[in-house]
């Protein structure tokens, strides 16, 4: 009995000790919390500016585009609202055999440049050519789609690019 008495007040001890780390650690926690963060002593670095590449590349596809009579191309600057790709080069083809051949113009001119697609989606099915280059996506619509998912729209906050004249 003497034996069973000691082994459970050893237990209570270890819980009591168990309960005062964790109660240290709950008060450290809580004041670090509420200490002010230390101040930096380097401001933070000024994000890259934009690659000439990039801009470049846009106006490569819009051309593309242009040159298989591809209609309504927008090109947005994501920039400053996203940070997976640069820009988006939007555009439309009368039929899904104007759409394929838009976005296979766009690629073999880009390829010329060095620039090679990562992903190529909805060729096949031509409603929606989504061709992803990095630091740009092209997206060649059918009319239809275009009109329903509306991209412009849904990017509202990217900055509009004027697209010089030939």
């Amino acid at each position: 009995m003497a034996t069973k008495k000691i082994a459970t007040t050893k237990k209570r001890a270890v819980k009591k000790t168990a309960a005062k780390k964790v109660s240290t650690a709950v008060k450290a926690a809580r004041k670090a919390a509420a200490s002010p963060a230390p101040a930096k002593t380097k401001p933070a670095a000024a994000a890259p500016a934009p690659a000439k590449e990039s801009a470049a590349n846009w106006l490569i596809a819009v051309r593309a585009a242009e040159s298989k009579k591809a209609i309504d191309i927008q090109v947005l600057d994501l920039r400053e609202v996203t940070s997976f790709t640069d820009f988006f080069v939007i555009c439309t083809g009368s039929n899904p055999r104007q759409v394929q051949a838009i976005a296979e113009e766009i690629d073999i001119q880009l390829a010329k440049a060095g620039e090679k697609a990562t992903s190529l989606e909805g060729f096949k099915n031509a409603e929606w050519v989504l061709a992803d280059y990095g630091d740009m996506v092209v997206h060649v619509f059918s009319p239809k789609s275009r009109e329903f998912y509306e991209l412009e729209r849904l990017w509202r906050h990217a900055k509009s690019v004027e697209i010089p004249a030939q």
